[in-house]
């Protein structure tokens, strides 16, 4: 499978050059280069936004900035994405990342957890929701991630929850001490089962569980 999957990363659109530097200094100054999003699924997303018409998205969990670019690059000049990132140490590469793309002025980064930002971004928010929310941080809170932002999201709003698969361990009957596996299958069970929603995962990367609000 590893040489089907390289020959689609091979073949998907690059949506912005500063994203070569993004893995390059990825490689450099972390340990986990595996986390990056990759070049067919930010293409994927990038083109969900711009497939949606969407204006304003929500990131849960920047890491290096990646997949941000990815999908603000699909924004129009008058969007915006919100994007949250625990690690302070990750900040700087961030940041510069953004200037590197030119999108800057249209992705705000909120350092801090993410269970406390979401709800002080909720009762802060002014009436306009959002048309994406990308959720890629702390497997073990995706359960409390999706009921948070639900209503944050406008009704025909794209929900997009990554590493669903899991390395494949969500088929695999995992251990009780497992708790992020056992999180990830708590959360596809939810989703499949919430009449609120429509939704199917994706094989890609290592899955990509697309969720559409009624």
């Amino acid at each position: 499978m590893e040489h089907i999957y390289k020959y689609i990363e091979d073949h998907a659109s690059v949506p912005n050059e500063a994203l070569d530097w993004v893995v390059k200094q990825t490689h450099i100054r972390t340990n986990h280069a595996r986390m990056l999003s990759g070049a067919a699924q930010g293409q994927l997303m990038r083109m969900l936004a711009l497939m949606s018409g969407a204006r304003r998205i929500l990131e849960l969990g920047t890491f290096t900035g990646y997949s941000a670019i990815c999908l603000a690059s699909a924004l129009p000049e008058d969007g915006h994405l919100d994007t949250l990132e625990l690690n302070d140490e990750l900040e700087d590469l961030i940041l510069e990342g953004f200037e590197k793309a030119g999108l800057a002025d249209r992705i705000s980064l909120h350092i801090g957890d993410c269970k406390e930002t979401l709800q002080k971004m909720r009762s802060e928010m002014s009436g306009e929701l959002y048309d994406i929310v990308y959720i890629d941080a702390n497997k073990r809170e995706y359960c409390e991630y999706y009921e948070l932002v639900f209503d944050m999201i406008r009704p025909g709003g794209l929900i997009l929850a990554d590493n669903v698969i899991w390395d494949g361990k969500v088929c695999q009957n995992p251990l009780p001490q497992d708790k992020q596996t056992l999180s990830i299958v708590r959360f596809n069970d939810m989703v499949a089962k919430d009449h609120r929603v429509e939704s199917v995962i994706l094989p890609i990367r290592d899955g990509l569980n697309v969720i559409r609000k009624k």
